[in-house]
């Protein structure tokens, strides 16, 4: 059976996202992850005289690194850039099954990968600076409105982590203006975009909330309306991203494929007719 054959390429189009149990082999393609994080984890506790449990990936991705964010936060900052460094994670945003995903859902696009647009979240219990309001992705990414976001968790997701909530049949309504606000806590970059009329378009929607395993793979529509779920959980909850392009995309080719925040500019400069007043 080919790619192609096992996507449902109709439900995609309907609800603005899939979900591909067992995408990645977790041996392979996401263990070497896990255990890159857990050397980070164990060196940087080492370095910074933080006396947490790491002998484990299960206690360095959570009682290790709360330990050293407790201790500092710009600590729990280091390890949040360090891990998108890891070779297999970079191996396994570059997989050429990714592309081919994104042909068959998209047969006409040239696929791009998103510079700047991949890396490894650590959501914090609790922690509601970083975490990611109602959104789409187009405005934070640029590059082309027709895109993708390829979403895969490295723990197990329950419901009290938060798992990933999207208003399924959202991308139908087109590109959404936004404007700016920091949530009260000081947030900045995309995580202080807000949707414009924001109750009013989700009460729209129904809205998924699916619980996934390492190796399970969540694509969505760069214009799929999403958020990060709230951690009420007693760990932090590990997921990777990274994101497709169309570089066949009018929109895009005008934008020359240029990137947001990641790429040192605003969607203000190249899009105003995004800002919602």
């Amino acid at each position: 059976m080919t790619l192609e054959h096992e996507l449902d390429r109709t439900a995609f189009e309907r609800d603005g996202f899939t979900i591909i149990p067992g995408f990645y082999d977790y041996e392979r393609q996401v263990e070497p992850i896990r255990q890159g994080v857990r050397w980070i984890v164990e060196t940087l506790c080492r370095k910074h005289g933080v006396d947490a449990p790491v002998e484990t990936v299960e206690e360095a991705m959570g009682p290790g690194y709360l330990a050293l964010a407790a201790a500092n936060r710009s600590w729990g900052g280091e390890v949040y850039d360090a891990v998108k460094q890891i070779p297999g994670f970079m191996s396994l945003v570059s997989d050429p099954r990714n592309a081919e995903v994104f042909r068959a859902l998209r047969p006409d696009a040239v696929p791009g990968l998103a510079a700047g647009g991949y890396g490894i979240r650590i959501d914090s219990p609790g922690e509601e600076k970083f975490r990611a309001a109602w959104h789409q992705e187009f405005p934070a990414q640029l590059r082309s409105p027709d895109g993708m976001v390829f979403w895969s968790p490295l723990i197990p997701i329950t419901a009290d982590l938060g798992p990933v909530e999207l208003a399924v049949g959202s991308h139908k309504e087109g590109i959404v203006p936004v404007r700016r606000d920091d949530g009260g806590v000081g947030k900045s970059g995309a995580y202080a975009l807000r949707l414009d009329r924001e109750e009013e378009r989700l009460a729209r929607y129904e809205h998924a909330a699916p619980l996934t395993n390492p190796g399970d793979l969540i694509v969505m529509d760069f214009l799929t309306l999403h958020q990060s779920g709230f951690n009420r959980g007693s760990m932090p909850r590990w997921s990777m991203q990274f994101r497709y392009f169309n570089f066949n995309d009018p929109t895009g080719v005008r934008l020359s494929w240029k990137g947001s925040f990641a790429a040192g500019q605003s969607f203000e400069t190249l899009l105003p007719e995004l800002v919602a007043d």
